[in-house]
């Protein structure tokens, strides 16, 4: 009987030790409603959004003050581009994981986030589900582009 007991308990306290493993990000972008809309699925989706703005320059402060997961930057952005913020948050951090995201399908934008070290890129019109699975992967070391 006393076996029987333990092994209960030792199942009880394994259904207790799963964790889910929540995923910090702030996003960028300079359109002030796609921000918005891109953090309500996010969080639908169980991603924590703990900071948003609209320049380069606000991704670098809100990285060094909440040093998020992922920092997810649109590149295109007037005065202060996602350029800017990936350059001075790898300063800030080398190894920062940042998500571009991106329309510009050019040779020249995809030469400069392999330079300053970007972590993915996601191409606009995007997939949420698609968004998700480069977050997580991002996450988890398992994406970067091919250098």
């Amino acid at each position: 009987m006393m076996e029987s007991g333990i092994m209960q308990n030792a199942g009880t306290i394994q259904q207790k030790i799963m964790v889910v493993i929540v995923v910090k990000v702030i996003v960028i972008d300079d359109d002030v409603d796609t921000v918005e809309v891109f953090c309500e699925y996010l969080e639908i989706k169980d991603v924590d959004v703990i900071g948003r703005g609209h320049s380069g320059k606000t991704a670098v402060e809100l990285y060094e003050s909440l040093r998020p997961d992922i920092v997810l930057l649109d590149v295109m952005m007037p005065d202060y581009d996602g350029f800017y913020g990936l350059a001075n948050i790898k300063k800030i951090n080398p190894e920062a994981k940042v998500i571009m995201v991106t329309a510009d399908l050019t040779y020249d934008t995809e030469k400069k986030l392999k330079e300053f070290n970007a972590s993915a890129v996601i191409y606009k019109p995007y997939e949420i589900d698609s968004v998700i699975e480069t977050i997580h992967k991002v996450n988890n070391g398992i994406v970067s582009i091919p250098q």
